[in-house]
């Protein structure tokens, strides 16, 4: 995109594609990528390794059509006790912003859309963040950014941050792990989750 230039997304929950629209009047449509699919193994009655769940994940609007996402798994505990059960982990609800599940882990995917930038945001947990399909820059405090290509990953330890989308023409996925953890304290004060639309 050319300087002066902007980049508006439309979109409706009941699209599978969405419209983007610059300041040249171009209509481009970018279709939304496709739900993600997932495996989940266990065991039958004599203790044979069985697949248990094939199935896809809805990726549903999670804010302003500009954040998608969907819950693949939780675990409310760890050592976790799902190898014990037919639990769908996805299942359980997540409070607060829906992204941590107290003193557990939470495993979900996030779709961007093209030329956005989510809200700035912290959350108090340890998040392992797989850039999968697209481009991503992860914007830190003070203007500070750094791109990340398709397989990096972005440990993220409780900092203020947002991600943004380069592309005009494509979304963006990435897949986290999210970990319960202990708030970062400055001055004696612990750090509180945000999120900063």
């Amino acid at each position: 995109m050319s300087p002066g230039e902007s980049n508006e997304v439309n979109y409706s929950e009941s699209d599978s594609n969405i419209t983007s629209t610059s300041s040249t009047s171009e209509e481009v449509i970018v279709p939304l990528l496709p739900n993600p699919r997932r495996i989940v193994t266990g065991h039958d009655e004599s203790g044979k390794a069985i697949i248990s769940m094939d199935d896809e994940v809805e990726v549903m609007d999670q804010w302003q059509g500009v954040i998608r996402g969907a819950k693949i798994w939780t675990n409310q505990h760890i050592p976790t006790k799902d190898n014990l059960t037919d639990v769908d982990g996805s299942t359980r609800p997540v409070p607060g912003l829906g992204l941590i599940l107290p003193q557990g882990i939470s495993h979900r995917y996030t779709d961007l859309a093209p030329g956005r930038m989510t809200p700035m945001h912290r959350t108090n947990s340890v998040d392992y963040n797989i850039l999968i399909s697209g481009q991503l820059i992860l914007v830190l405090d003070n203007d500070v950014e750094k791109e990340v290509e398709v397989g990096h990953v972005v440990i993220q330890r409780g900092t203020r941050h947002g991600w943004r989308n380069p592309s005009t023409t494509e979304w963006t996925r990435w897949v986290s792990v999210l970990i319960d953890a202990v708030p970062v304290e400055v001055d004696g004060k612990p750090l509180e989750d945000t999120w900063e639309p």
